[in-house]
């Protein structure tokens, strides 16, 4: 397959005239688009849109009206069809504080589960929670919220085997170093959410091995000058990296900007952390067996704390590109890259490279998705 009359966002810059060629699901050149001929390949023609990495979102519990919850292969198919429509190639299935049996039906259903050749792949499970601050629980159901355990987490981990990409715990929690050190061992990825830690503990956390703020500002110690809790840790340590949902109602634009100038476009990684309203109309929905009002395209749960949201990530995007003026490449980065960095899966994914995976979207001006090529093959 060659891809031509395209701009190519790479990571650092926006190639004009040039072409990318992939064989066997793999890029295998990218050079100018003289330099390849035309006789011997699929062509794939981008009208001068923009050639893109596929997104990866790394929080996301579901939409259409489906939730990783669910534990069931249609969810997943449902919840992977939407994903591709808005550019998402890879996403890791969010686990939502739950019973132990709700969270290992889940997560082995993840396991169980074989992607589909025509939507996108689900790579593994991000598991936010049980262990968190029931002051700063957001929408983690409070009932099922647990003290930190760690042959709990040995054996959720188990069971998840290779799929268990992140793990989001409160790290000041008593019995939360523990886990955080064991999931280091393991090459999972740790994340902070849902947690009152102060500044130093914090860094105590990130000593240990967390490497990720979850929705960075929500769910978290609010940021004083004589008290930086978790915020200032995440934004002063090069350490982390923060998520963002970027749907203009969990943040304000400026927060969004201090973000991406205390970190730099490198570790900004924006995610939708969508629900099962995503997609759909207004009105009543369910997370975490609680029941959620979604108005004007916001969730909240009837004590008014958000509840997810009901972003994507073409949206996502398109509010960087839009509101703050970021370039392309850089909002790009923020959506792909930075993600698949924050996982540990960026040999393979993340961005247009000759040897990663031939993820790839077209789109055009106002990110609007024209065409999806997964592994490879035109899918969209």
């Amino acid at each position: 397959m060659l891809i031509k009359n395209v701009d190519i966002i790479t990571p650092y810059e926006v190639l004009k005239g040039y072409g990318v060629l992939v064989e066997n699901g793999q890029i295998v050149d990218i050079d100018l688009e003289e330099k390849f001929s035309n006789g011997k390949h699929e062509i794939i023609d981008g009208d001068g849109n923009y050639l893109s990495p596929g997104f990866i979102d790394i929080h996301n519990h579901g939409n259409k009206g489906f939730d990783i919850m669910d534990s069931s292969e249609e969810a997943l198919d449902e919840i992977g069809k939407y994903h591709i429509s808005n550019g998402v190639t890879s996403y890791l299935g969010t686990v939502i504080t739950s019973s132990y049996d709700n969270i290992m039906n889940a997560i082995e259903n993840i396991n169980n589960y074989t992607n589909k050749h025509d939507i996108s792949r689900i790579i593994g499970v991000h598991l936010e929670g049980p262990f968190f601050d029931l002051g700063k629980k957001g929408a983690q159901p409070e009932e099922h919220i647990k003290t930190p355990d760690l042959d709990k987490i040995k054996s959720i981990v188990d069971i998840a085997k290779d799929k268990m990409k992140m793990v989001s715990i409160a790290p000041e929690l008593e019995g939360a170093l523990d886990i955080i050190k064991y999931l280091k061992a393991r090459n999972i990825t740790i994340a902070m959410a849902h947690t009152n830690a102060t500044f130093e503990e914090t860094k105590k956390g990130i000593d240990c091995g967390v490497t990720v703020a979850t929705h960075l500002y929500n769910g978290m110690r609010a940021f004083s000058h004589r008290e930086p809790g978790v915020i200032g840790a995440s934004l002063e340590d090069d350490r982390v990296y923060c998520e963002i949902i970027y749907d203009r109602i969990h943040l304000h634009d400026g927060a969004v900007n201090i973000a991406l100038k205390m970190k730099g476009y490198d570790k900004i990684v924006l995610v939708s952390d969508a629900m099962r309203a995503a997609g759909l109309e207004d009105g009543e929905y369910e997370l975490g067996g609680q029941r959620v009002d979604v108005s004007k395209g916001a969730a909240r749960l009837e004590s008014g704390s958000l509840a997810g949201s009901t972003l994507n990530m073409q949206k996502a995007v398109y509010n960087m590109v839009k509101f703050l003026n970021i370039p392309i490449y850089e909002s790009v980065k923020t959506a792909s890259l930075n993600a698949a960095k924050a996982i540990n899966v960026d040999d393979q994914l993340g961005s247009i490279e000759i040897g990663k995976k031939a993820d790839l979207i077209i789109f055009d001006k106002d990110i609007n998705i024209k065409n999806v090529v997964l592994d490879g093959k035109l899918v969209f």
